[in-house]
């Protein structure tokens, strides 16, 4: 099968090197293109790009010349790991000159007719996309977006005690990795020994946008699920994997072991179809007392799994146990790969 042909926006940076981590040898996607910044177009990827990944900028891709983010790239579909600050415009333009615009840019995620996407929790909002092309005169472009880094996995651990008992209220404190920041991130003196108890925006976007993708899609509209969240987030010197403390209040009675059987059994579509960046395990119960942990278990189904620990009754609520995803693979550029996956499936590229 022929691969098809993807651009990048946005490769130089943290995001962008993920993806070209994670594509490199990817059964479906081809790097076609990559684009930056006006200070990056014009030269060689491998020569602009403060690589900062464990693994070598792949050869093919060192030797890619880094081209202006505008809509006349030679690919199909593009890949947005934009700043915020420009990927608004930017991202509409390659909407509206016909492309597929799949991002991990928060700018566009609460639109009421662009889909705010989990695979394994929401695929039935990819309906939206046809409201979205009629809502903006559209020709074959649209934009598909991913979570919040910290909303991917409290959401995917929320849908399927949701579904069984009812969830009513939510409190989640994170204590977020500094990769979350990008590059160069925060300051050594700001972060060493230290912990920062405030992220801008972080926690309106736990709290509105787990909503948003729990909540059910009715004549082209999502209807925000009824449960109440409070968020807390915090910044920690771990480099990668957010550690979240959550608990929660049920509509219904439950037992501990029905709760752990419930989230170690969590299958959904993109294991049903076999996704290529599907885990087999969306979510891993771990048992252990001290378990998840950043550095132990970040990488859990290469990345790409939530894992959930502490697992026990609530003295204020019900349920309270502890979460953790790899912020720029599950929460970032893998959130986003998986997006494409489906929507491939889907037939709405080829």
């Amino acid at each position: 099968m022929e691969r098809i042909k993807v651009g990048l926006l946005g490769a130089t940076g943290a995001v962008g090197q993920r993806f070209v981590q994670l594509l490199e040898n990817h059964p479906w996607f081809q790097i076609k293109e990559l684009a930056a910044s006006e200070n990056s177009a014009g030269k060689r990827y491998g020569d602009i790009c403060n690589w900062k990944l464990s693994t070598p900028i792949p050869d093919v891709i060192k030797n890619l010349i880094v081209k202006n983010s505008m809509p006349d790239l030679s690919c199909q579909i593009v890949f947005s790991g934009l700043n915020v600050k420009v990927a608004g415009e930017i991202e509409m333009e390659f909407a509206k000159a016909g492309y597929p615009v799949i991002s991990n840019a928060r700018n566009y995620r609460m639109e009421p007719d662009v889909p705010l996407l989990i695979p394994e929790v929401n695929p039935d909002h990819v309906q939206l996309i046809e409201a979205q092309k009629i809502n903006r005169n559209f020709k074959s472009g649209f934009i598909v977006t991913n979570p919040n880094c910290s909303t991917i996995p409290l959401a995917m651990v929320l849908a399927p005690l949701d579904k069984k008992f009812g969830v009513e209220k939510v409190l989640v404190t994170t204590l977020q990795a500094i990769s979350g920041a990008g590059y160069p991130g925060l300051a050594s003196l700001d972060i060493l020994d230290n912990v920062i108890p405030f992220i801008k925006g972080e926690e309106d976007k736990i709290e509105t946008e787990t909503i948003k993708i729990l909540g059910q899609l009715n004549n082209n509209k999502v209807t925000p699920a009824s449960i109440v969240i409070s968020a807390q987030v915090n910044r920690v010197p771990v480099l990668d994997g957010h550690l979240m403390s959550v608990s929660v209040k049920l509509n219904n009675d439950f037992e501990i072991d029905e709760i752990k059987q419930l989230l170690a059994g969590y299958s959904a579509v993109p294991q049903q179809i076999n996704l290529p960046s599907a885990p087999d395990k969306p979510i891993i119960v771990k048992n252990e007392n001290d378990r998840p942990q950043p550095r132990l278990d970040r990488y859990a189904g290469n990345g790409m799994s939530i894992v959930v620990g502490r697992i026990r009754h609530c003295r204020v609520l019900d349920l309270k146990f502890s979460i953790l995803g790899h912020n720029t693979i599950r929460g970032a550029a893998g959130a986003a790969l998986l997006n494409a996956e489906l929507l491939k499936t889907l037939g709405f590229f080829s």
